[in-house]
Order: C-alpha cells, then sequence, then structure tokens
C-alpha cells in the first residue's frame, strides 16, 4: 500500500496542488467488489482526488469506512441504493467508474457475462445520464465492446450522449503486453509501452508489437499475441473459480482515471489507449474502436491513427474487426429489446 501511494506522490506531486478549480470527486460504482475495492483503494491514495464516492448494492459504507482512514486527503463516502445513494453517489462527479457486475468463472468468455452485466451497466447508465451527465464515464464491467455502446445508447436516449466523455477501458490489454514482453526481452516494463488496439476480448485485442521498435516471430509471435488476447483467462484459471483479474484490472483503471484527472488539470499531451466512438472504422459500420486517444479538459481531444502495421498485424486487425462488429451490434440490439 505505502509502495502505491509512494508511486503515486512521486510522479504527481510537483504538477498536483489543491485548489477550489482542481476539486475532483470520483465515484466508483460498484466499489464493494472485487476490482472496485481495490480500485477505490488506488483513487484514495490518488492526490488528485478531493471526494471519493463508492456505490454498491451492499457494502459500500463499509468499504468507504476503512479506507476512508488512509491518511490522504480525500473525503470518502458510501452509498447503498437506499436513501437515493445512488443519485448522491453521483451528483457533482467528474469521473464515474463503472467495475459493476459479475466475474468471470472457468469456462466463461466475456460474452457469456453479457445476460447478466448487460442489464446491470444500463441501469447504472441511466443514473449516470440523469445525476452527471457531463461526467466522463469509464466502463469497465465486461464484455466492453458491447456495454460501452450500451451506455451510448442509453445517453443517447435521454438526449446527453456526449462521445468525447465515454470510455471503454482497455489499458489492462497494454499493462499485459508490455508485461510480457519485457519478459521475453528481459527489460524493465515500465520501460515498454505496447500499442494496442481493437477491443477487449480476445481476438478483438491487437497487440502492434513492430511499433515498439522490437519484433517476434513464428511460434514466439503466436505466442506473444495469444498471450496478451487471452491473458485473462489464465487469472480466471489460476484463481479455480474464485474470480478473475481484479488487482491487475484496478491498477489498470486507477492508471486511466489518473490520466484523465491529470489531463482535466491542464496537463498536455496525455495520451492513452481506450476504446470510444471513433471515425477510424466508422466506414465499416463499427462505431467503437480502441486506438491511443490524447486526452483534456473535455474528455477526448484527438484520437490516433492506427499506423503502420506489418502484414500480420493487419490480418489480426482484420479478424478483429469481424468480430468487434457483431459486439457493438449485441449491445445495441439489447437497449432496443430492454430499453
Amino acid at each position: 500500500m505505502f509502495a502505491s501511494r509512494h508511486i503515486f506522490n512521486a510522479c504527481q506531486r510537483r504538477a498536483f496542488s489543491a485548489s477550489a478549480k482542481q476539486a475532483s470527486k470520483v465515484t466508483v460504482l460498484g466499489g464493494a467488489g472485487g476490482i472496485g475495492q481495490p480500485l477505490s483503494l488506488l483513487m484514495k491514495l490518488n492526490p488528485r482526488v478531493t471526494e471519493l464516492a463508492l456505490y454498491d448494492i451492499k457494502g459500500g459504507p463499509g468499504v468507504a469506512a476503512d479506507i476512508g482512514h488512509i491518511n490522504t486527503k480525500s473525503n470518502v463516502t458510501g452509498y447503498q441504493p437506499d436513501a437515493d445513494g445512488l443519485k448522491k453517489a453521483l451528483t457533482g462527479s467528474e469521473i464515474v467508474l463503472i467495475p459493476a457486475g459479475v466475474p468471470r468463472k472457468p469456462g466463461m468468455t466475456r460474452d457469456d457475462l453479457f445476460n447478466t452485466n448487460a442489464s446491470i451497466v444500463r441501469d447504472l447508465a441511466k443514473a449516470c445520464a440523469d445525476s452527471c451527465p457531463d461526467a466522463n464515464i469509464l466502463v469497465i464491467s465486461n464484455p466492453v465492446n458491447s456495454t460501452v455502446p450500451i451506455c451510448a445508447e442509453i445517453f443517447k436516449s435521454k438526449g446527453v450522449y456526449n462521445p468525447k466523455r465515454l470510455f471503454g477501458v482497455t489499458t489492462l490489454d497494454v499493462v499485459r503486453a508490455s508485461r510480457f514482453i519485457s519478459q521475453h526481452k528481459g527489460t524493465d516494463p515500465a520501460d515498454e509501452n505496447i500499442t494496442v488496439v481493437g477491443g477487449h476480448s480476445g481476438v478483438t485485442i491487437v497487440p502492434l508489437l513492430s511499433q515498439s521498435g522490437y519484433s517476434l516471430s513464428g511460434k514466439d509471435l503466436d505466442d506473444f499475441v495469444y498471450r496478451v488476447q487471452y491473458g485473462g483467462d489464465e487469472v480466471v484459471k489460476a484463481k479455480d473459480g474464485a474470480g478473475s483479474a481484479t488487482l491487475s484490472m484496478a491498477m489498470a483503471g486507477a492508471r486511466f482515471a489518473e490520466s484523465l484527472l491529470k489531463a482535466a488539470q491542464g496537463q498536455k499531451g496525455v495520451v492513452e489507449p481506450t476504446f470510444v466512438d471513433s471515425p477510424l472504422y466508422k466506414d465499416q459500420g463499427i462505431d467503437f474502436f480502441s486506438s491511443k486517444v490524447e486526452l483534456g479538459p473535455n474528455g477526448v481531444e484527438q484520437i490516433h491513427e492506427i499506423g503502420k502495421i506489418t502484414p500480420e498485424e493487419q490480418k489480426l486487425l482484420d479478424a478483429c474487426l469481424v468480430d468487434l462488429k457483431k459486439n457493438i451490434a449485441k449491445g445495441v440490439e439489447f437497449v432496443k429489446q430492454n430499453p
């Protein structure tokens, strides 16, 4: 814990100074869950956060009381469904993180989670649209390829959709790719930053290793790509039915939230990969895509092109687009059938 706080402080103290203009409320929906608890802890350690609201169907106040004792400046409040808890948690929020939902179990794909998590995300999106329509919404709940479009459709139905404020958190794919390549190269993972584009499940995850200045071929490349695409399965299997990637996902969510906070507070050149409403493949009927995105005070500032890729990476991208189009359509159709 102390190491994490030291890392946050070392990176941010020079750039961060508390002021009324920099007051930042962050809300975690699903704050008592497997991802929600460590994510809330990391947000409590972040000096850019001045108010932290945790909501869950049960346990939110308990988690808030626990991390509220940590000696950082932010005030923490926990909420449950009673007494307008969801509305209170969201009102005035600048960033809303949504890790709520059920975890994967052995043998399950992210799409297997769809029927349960789609309804949860839909209902939370309605509450966000009503209580904090101008907040940055960060969707972690899987399957992200479908839950982000669900949020978009809900916001559209309420007339408050801002494509610059809706993000699918795909940061974990980059974190994994950077870690895995560092193991292959024998380097410090902190020095690696592998570009990953596409979506956030299976073949829709496309690591662009060629853009890192390093190359693999043959079985080494195939193994690397597979591990990045299905790294989550390693965790599900290792936990033997007791959960999925919660701690690493919490770190990835906290990293992305921190990038948004930095950008909102005026730092320039903040670029993160994220699944957003994107023009890159709209001509193919694919409205959302993950690529490098420059962040700013208004959310999305600039969506970067894919750039030069190898023939092998083009094949991966082609396969990605086929599945991604189906995943997005599934989310849109869900809202039509279940408004």
